[in-house]
């Protein structure tokens, strides 16, 4: 309160303010971005190089991945035989069935299936029961879950290794080619990936026993990549549960209270490990349901990979030399790699030359020094590569859980040799100033990240533009045969074909035409035929309706998928067990060809078939369909890479120009329609118009 001077002396005016003994409110203190295990030298109290936020990098991530899911072909025919088919079974009631989901065997888990169920029944309730949008609800929602727990893990580099590691690791995972395909993939190893990121997160923070987050959480995440997932994935966290039992991390132990340390230690990984076990409940439960008899998958996995009997195991599939995962890697990970399989190399030079990186938060005699902490978390990929490289037979999918955990390898050994280089540097020139000055070290690392990100995108673009046509061919089954079809009958009456000038108002008109009814084509009994290509048969979800889906017989003399028992569409999941628990007779784990799965290609309306018309080939029972024009019309044909007489480097990678295309060569992959059988389904089924 406070008084004026007034001109008149009789009159006093009063005037209130607020109070100022009010405490001032406290400004957020600005997080420290020098608080992990690795430790700017230079320019530490200059403005930090951009690194996103979580909301951000989220938003980057979401992107780039559900870009993935729509663009990203098919890796490996077991993600569409093992798991699509059975999900394509739980939606419709039909489907291929493998010998893994026979309840004779069952190692194939119904209840990580059951997951995927949920976007399939959003998409069918919102938009109508076609198949396809399904099939891109189930890719987008393995978008979202990988994101999350992609930018999780990030978040958790920034913060517990260094802000310069989390944005060599955030570019690099973004722009892989290896997480472009395993990010949206429908397979165990992806949601093993999944879960060991996200594990993996929660492993950075330092181990304390106060610290029982990060055990219980960590634990949880890597046994449900195990349980719902892959077992064999758990191979992951056994550097983290020997960090758990033997390295005190922030804890100060003295040495006569070593033995209570560890008691109290292995007590709550244990309590961990017991929580974490429940996980395996819903899934024994969902799995005994669908298979009608108490069943553990994951038991059932590994009793057969690893202790097969002398006719069983996975080597009946294949086997591959020891370089094999190597040369995968090279391809998915290109320049990264030497990086990511030099980590622990390059954290014993840096020991030697760049001591100080690490900092001395824990030069205390009781505690754990910070190049062991590092170490533990370098070490779970060289765990994996070891244990898989042992075995004969070998995958590319097998790599997956470990994909997130190659970027950040080779992110920390960049980083590493970046302060070798400030280290030469300040050595050479005995001047700090000049190195906070210089600009070769950000260039270094600039150059291998951008070199590595350059090379993923051309490899991404190259398996879209190589390997893309059996999607692109089978989904013309639906998109212009069908309509062909109901339309040249009478059923429904299509516009006339667009002229060149009426091209610009097609974007705006679309949504004004009328959805087909693609169920109308049922009654035909159309049957679409495999024959060489089964391996690149892209699955049920993007089959019309309607359309039955045969093998024919090739030169392939091996085990094909079967059919389930067909069920009721309308009797739901409980419909669908009746099916699932049925014992198919012909499918078998010896790998044996079952011959009455074959039909005669006579009795086929279309065929899916590929071929090399600059390198014919052809065999008894793999004749050149494509070029019997008398019995075969071409509905749809694409290029498709003949990798065996192209080279290496044009066919690994795609780069603009013909300079670079001309040294591929192509052949041709086809929908091929029947002249005769469907020219009789034609005269049956055409509508007399009025």
């Amino acid at each position: 309160m406070s008084t004026g001077f007034q001109p008149n002396a009789n009159i006093q005016t009063i005037s209130f303010r607020r109070p100022t003994n009010k405490p001032a409110e406290s400004t957020p203190k600005p997080k420290n971005r020098h608080g992990g295990l690795l430790q700017d030298q230079l320019r530490r109290a200059q403005r930090a190089p951009w690194c996103p936020t979580w909301s951000a990098a989220l938003r980057i991530l979401l992107l780039i991945r559900v870009s993935g899911a729509m663009y990203s072909g098919f890796q490996d025919c077991d993600e569409v035989f093992n798991f699509w088919e059975p999900l394509h079974y739980l939606f419709k009631g039909y489907g291929f069935q493998t010998w893994e989901t026979s309840p004779e065997y069952s190692i194939r888990s119904w209840a990580y299936i059951l997951i995927h169920y949920l976007p399939v029944q959003i998409t069918a309730t919102f938009l109508g029961p076609e198949k396809r949008p399904a099939f891109f609800a189930v890719r987008i929602f393995l978008a979202v879950v990988c994101s999350l727990c992609e930018v999780t893990f990030y978040r958790a580099v920034v913060d517990r290794i260094n802000y310069r590691v989390g944005r060599y690791v955030f570019f690099l995972i973004v722009f892989n080619a290896g997480m472009w395909s395993a990010s949206t993939s429908f397979l165990p190893s992806s949601f093993a990936m999944y879960a060991n990121t996200l594990g993996f997160a929660y492993a950075l923070e330092p181990p304390s026993s106060d610290n029982l987050r990060r055990t219980l959480f960590a634990t949880l995440a890597f046994a449900t990549g195990a349980a719902v997932g892959w077992p064999f994935a758990l191979a992951v966290a056994i550097p983290f549960v020997l960090e758990e039992l033997f390295i005190s991390g922030t804890d100060k132990v003295a040495s006569e209270a070593r033995n209570l340390w560890f008691a109290g230690r292995l007590k709550r990984i244990v309590t961990s490990a017991g929580i974490a076990a429940l996980v395996f409940l819903p899934v024994v439960a969902l799995d005994t349901l669908f298979y009608g008899k108490l069943t553990a998958v994951p038991w059932n996995i590994v009793k057969y990979n690893v202790f097969p009997d002398a006719k069983r195991g996975p080597e009946l599939y294949g086997t591959e030399p020891a370089h094999f995962y190597l040369s995968n890697l090279l391809l998915n990970f290109n320049v990264l790699v030497p990086f990511a399989l030099f980590a622990l190399p390059a954290l014993a030079v840096t020991y030697r030359v760049d001591r100080k990186r690490l900092g001395e938060r824990y030069q205390f005699a009781d505690k754990s020094s910070p190049y062991t902490l590092l170490a533990v978390r370098l070490a779970p990929m060289y765990v994996w590569l070891a244990i898989m490289t042992l075995q004969k037979h070998k995958e590319e999918r097998f790599l997956y859980p470990i994909y997130p955990l190659i970027c950040f390898n080779a992110a920390v050994t960049v980083y590493l040799m970046r302060g070798w280089l400030e280290a030469a540097f300040i050595a050479v020139t005995n001047s700090p100033y000049k190195a906070s000055r210089s600009t070769l070290f950000s260039q270094f690392t600039l150059s291998v990240v951008a070199a590595s990100c350059i090379l993923s995108v051309s490899r991404v673009i190259a398996h879209w533009k190589y390997y893309h046509a059996p999607m692109s061919v089978t989904h013309a089954l639906e998109a212009a045969e069908v309509p062909r079809l109901l339309n040249a009958t009478g059923l429904i009456s299509l516009p006339p074909p667009r002229t060149a000038s009426q091209q610009a108002q097609r974007h705006s008109e679309e949504d004004e035409q009328p959805r087909i009814d693609l169920g109308l084509i049922a009654p035909w009994n159309l049957r679409l035929c495999v024959g060489k290509e089964w391996h690149r048969f892209p699955g049920h979800f993007l089959v019309p309706d309607g359309v039955r889906v045969d093998w024919i017989k090739s030169e392939f003399d091996g085990m094909l998928p079967g059919h389930f028992a067909e069920t009721p569409r309308t009797g739901g999941l409980l419909g669908r067990v009746k099916g699932t628990r049925a014992v198919p007779k012909d499918l078998n784990d010896l790998n044996e060809e079952a011959p009455q799965l074959y039909v005669d290609v006579s009795a086929c309306d279309y065929l899916l078939d590929l071929d090399f018309p600059l390198h014919p080939a052809e065999a008894p029972h793999e004749p050149r369909y494509a070029t019997d024009e008398k019995t075969w019309a071409r509905v749809e044909c694409q290029p498709f890479l003949d990798t065996a007489h192209s080279p290496l480097l044009t066919r690994t990678l795609w780069m603009p120009g013909d300079l670079w295309q001309e040294r591929n060569e192509f052949g041709e992959f086809c929908l091929l329609r029947h002249r005769e059988n469907v020219a009789k389904k034609e005269k049956a089924h055409t509508v007399p118009r009025a």
